[in-house]
């Protein structure tokens, strides 16, 4: 844990109906001091919706080396690479080319994500998805963060339902290919 970082402790149950995915996790979340509230709930989002065995927090920002949230099999091969906000087009390319799997959650406008990435060598770009949530919704979320929070999360038919600490919110999972 970098120093100066709060830890904020979600206890969350997890409903994740798509994917068939019924957890109750006690998730700790180190925040960087320069991470924002939108950092950090994207971040925790991307680890619910992303939620299997082998699922894990990175060093993230004080590593340049792995993505924010990543998979690792039993073997300690990584399986998953999941980046948060909009990471440059090389993190990209070289995650795909780590993991079988590359993932993009952000909290900006995805239009815009996606433009910083055109022209740009990134490898099987098509395999990579881009998931975003409707306007205002993290930045709502991000209001209710304590230090100690009860998260529920529901998806079903790529809609998430999330009560926060007694505040409930909602949104559509938005998702594009890059290619």
């Amino acid at each position: 844990m970098a120093a100066g970082a709060t830890v904020h402790t979600f206890d969350i149950t997890l409903a994740d109906v798509d994917r068939s995915v019924y957890e109750d996790l006690s998730l700790r979340a180190a925040r960087h001091p320069s991470e924002t509230g939108l950092f950090l709930v994207t971040r925790v989002l991307a680890y619910c919706l992303e939620h299997e065995e082998g699922i894990t927090f990175s060093e993230g920002i004080s590593t340049a080396e792995e993505p924010a949230v990543l998979v690792r099999d039993l073997t300690g091969a990584i399986t998953a690479w999941i980046e948060i906000g909009q990471p440059e087009a090389e993190r990209l390319h070289r995650g795909s080319r780590l993991a079988d799997r590359t993932a993009v959650y952000t909290q900006h406008d995805p239009a815009k994500v996606l433009a910083r990435w055109d022209g740009k060598k990134i490898h099987e770009r098509e395999r990579i998805l881009l998931h975003s949530f409707d306007p205002g919704f993290v930045e709502a979320a991000a209001a209710l963060v304590e230090r100690r929070n009860a998260l529920t999360v529901s998806v079903t038919e790529r809609h998430l339902y999330l009560e926060l600490n007694g505040t409930s919110l909602d949104s559509a999972i938005h998702t594009v290919a890059l290619g």
